[in-house]
Formats: C-alpha cells, structure tokens, sequence
C-alpha cells in the first residue's frame, strides 16, 4: 500500500513538472506554412517547436511571455545581406559589410543569406572570419567572380570558373545555398552565363544583379532565356533595367518570367527600390516573392534602414500582412532549400519573431531620399533563436526585478 501510494505521489509529481521552457502566450500566430493566422499560444521546448494552439496552460512552462497584441510569426529571413566584414578592405569584402549579429536579432531575423560578398578564392576566410563565429544563422551565395565584390571590381571573366565554384559548394554545402552575381560592367553576358553554368552544374538557384542594359543585354533575354525556373531577379523596383515601361506598365517579360518561375526578390539596398516604380508596379498586383534588405553600410544608414521597415513599406503599399510574413519567412526558405526553416511546424528549430505593429503618422523614404507616407509601421519586440531569447526589448520574458535572484557581491 505504501509503495502503491508513493508511486502515485511520484507520478503526480512528475505531471506538475513544466514540460515547456518557454511560452509565448496570446498573440497572434502568422505561420502561412502551415496556414495559421489567429490567436495562439506557441510552445518552445529543447530549442524546438513544441505546440502551437489556442489556451496552453501556463503552469506547463517554465517561463511565460505575454505577447497579446502581437504578431508571433517565423523568424525572418532576409536573402540579401552584405556580411563578409573585418578584413580591413575598403570594399564589400570588407568595410562596407556589417557583422550579422549586430544587426540581425534586433531586426527580428533569424538567418541571413549573405548575397555573393564572397567567392570561391575568399568564401573559407569568411567562412571562418565571419559565419562560423556568428550567432545568427548565416548561409551564402557564393559570387561568379573568385574574388567576390572585393575592391578589384568583379570584371575580370577569366577569374569566372564554374567548376571551381561547384567543388567550394560541394565542400560547404551546409552554408552555400546558390550563386550571385553583381556589378558586372562588361558588356556582355559573360558573369551570366557563367553563373547559371554553376548553378547546372550543382543543382542550385542563382541570383542576379543584373547591372545596366546595353545593346547586347537585355531584360526579356536574361528572364525569358537565360534564367531557370526558381533562379531569382533582384532589385526588381529599381527601375534601372525597364522593369517599368515608359506607359507606367510593368515590363511584360517579368510577368511572362513569373509565370514560368522566375524568382523576384525586392532587394532594396541603397539605390534599388523607389517609390515611381513599386507604387504603379504594386497597384498592378506585381508583388515580390521576397523581400529582402541587400544589407550594408550604406543601405541601413539611408532609405532602406532594415528588414522591419522593408516589410513596413510593403505593407503600407497594400499587402496583407500575412502575404508579408510569407515573403519574409516561408518563400525565402523554400527558395533557398531550407524547408526545415520558416515555419513555426512541431519539431522546427525554435526560430521565432515576435511584432509590434504600431499604427499613426510615419515616413517612408525610398532609395533616393523620396518620401511616402503611410500609417502602420512593424517594431521588433522579440527575437528567439533555437529556443533562445536573443532580443526582448520590453523584458516580456524576463523576470521581475523584485523576486529576481541576484547574485550579489559579499562586502
């Protein structure tokens, strides 16, 4: 009889022990992976995903985060960044990058796909300079030209070697998600061809900065022929390449591209989004698949400020948020192969952004300094990385300072 009832005490005992660690509680779950938008709670146990459903109890966990209001979604994405810092060059590979954790978790995301900053020849230095050393997750699009955007320029097409570029993605293939190139001012379609060589070659997306026309390139040509169904066009608002057509249209090409799966990410760095070309292109529902920040000293210190403000301008150009979040989290993983990330599914890496949105007067200024009003604007409140409050600016899942254990200094 003892024994009986000392397993029962045991038992429940055992029941009244958290099976959570922590407990995002009452906010509004934005997960369109897994078609969720309402008013959920989200449990996080062991780094992982635990239970996303309405009225957990909060005896279960650990800890508890109220975050009624919010929006509770995936942690961010952003596919186009400039993280390859600290080498003391006065270029991209170089003074112009940032450091990833510096700027990542305060903006809500989680991983960062940096956008050819690196190429084969100096993709291991960044490697360990950089992504090993960051919290963030970073992965790579490693650039046509061996030396990345370093101060050299990526001209040189005889340093454009596909096979190289296969056998350092191969060896990373953990990291390297796909090929970039950028900045090519020949005048040819050499960076091109090159690139989308590589990307056959290994069975992986490309993106294209496809730089200015001229009489040998042109849009129709690169969307229509040279890019494959799920390679990606980036800075499609930069009106730079036709992609808004004298009469105020969008370039037929991109939409016949759309249609054949071409890619189009938003990529607003510091002179590719304005205003002239996203508002008639959006107003003709020419919506991006992603949305991303092309991240570097000068596009956060201008128009483009970061990932947060990017989705705030999208959604202030008439974009469902749930769309937003999508663009923003699901669509950047499928494109990028990493269908473990975001989502907020049983079982997924516990990446999560928790939002404010804050409604009244707000500016809006584009890539020149253009200025367009709208009257919601997204703040980050919480950022959680593999089950880890990284950015809590309100302390929502801390604990209050009275009944804190503090470990305090004898005299």
């Amino acid at each position: 009889m003892r024994l009986l009832l000392g397993c029962l005490l045991m038992a429940g005992a055992l029941a009244a022990q958290p099976v959570y660690d922590l407990l995002l509680q009452g906010g509004q779950v934005i997960d369109p992976k897994n078609n969720l938008s309402g008013v959920m709670d989200v449990a996080i146990a062991g780094g992982k995903i635990a239970l996303v459903a309405p009225a957990i109890p909060a005896a279960q966990a650990r800890r508890v985060a109220g975050v009624k209001g919010l929006y509770v979604m995936p942690g961010l994405i952003d596919v186009h960044v400039h993280v390859y810092t600290g080498t003391g060059l006065k270029a991209l590979t170089g003074d112009s990058s940032v450091y990833p954790d510096g700027f990542s978790f305060r903006t809500g995301v989680t991983t960062m796909v940096d956008a050819g900053t690196s190429g084969w020849r100096n993709f291991p230095d960044f490697l360990d300079r950089v992504i090993r050393r960051a919290k963030t997750r970073v992965l790579a699009l490693l650039n046509v030209s061996g030396a990345g955007m370093g101060p050299s320029g990526e001209n040189d097409v005889k340093d454009m070697d596909p096979e190289a570029m296969v056998r350092m993605a191969r060896a990373h293939p953990d990291v390297i998600v796909g090929f970039k190139t950028a900045h090519f001012g020949g005048p040819g379609w050499e960076a091109v061809d090159n690139l989308v060589k590589a990307g056959k070659l290994a069975d992986l997306p490309v993106m294209v900065d496809f730089g200015n026309l001229n009489d040998v390139r042109n849009l129709r040509e690169l969307l229509l022929e040279k890019l494959r169904p799920g390679d990606i066009y980036t800075h499609a608002y930069s009106g730079l390449r036709d992609e808004l057509l004298e009469d105020g249209k969008v370039n037929p090409a991109m939409i016949d591209a759309r249609r054949r799966g071409v890619i189009f990410d938003l990529g607003h760095g510091a002179g590719s989004f304005f205003w002239w070309v996203a508002v008639p292109a959006f107003e003709q529902k020419f919506y991006p698949d992603l949305i991303s920040t092309d991240l570097h000293t000068n596009s956060m210190n201008g128009g483009m400020k970061d990932m947060i403000n990017v989705m705030s301008k999208v959604l202030n150009l008439g974009v469902p948020i749930e769309e937003v979040v999508r663009m923003s989290t699901w669509n950047p993983a499928r494109q990028i192969r990493r269908t473990e990330l975001g989502h907020l599914g049983a079982g997924a890496g516990a990446d999560v952004t928790v939002l404010r949105l804050d409604r009244g007067e707000f500016g809006f200024p584009d890539s020149a300094g253009a200025v367009r009003p709208g009257d919601r604007r997204l703040a980050p409140e919480m950022t959680i990385r593999d089950g880890v409050v990284v950015w809590d600016l309100n302390g929502r899942a801390s604990q209050e300072w009275k009944s804190f254990p503090y470990r305090k200094r004898s005299p």
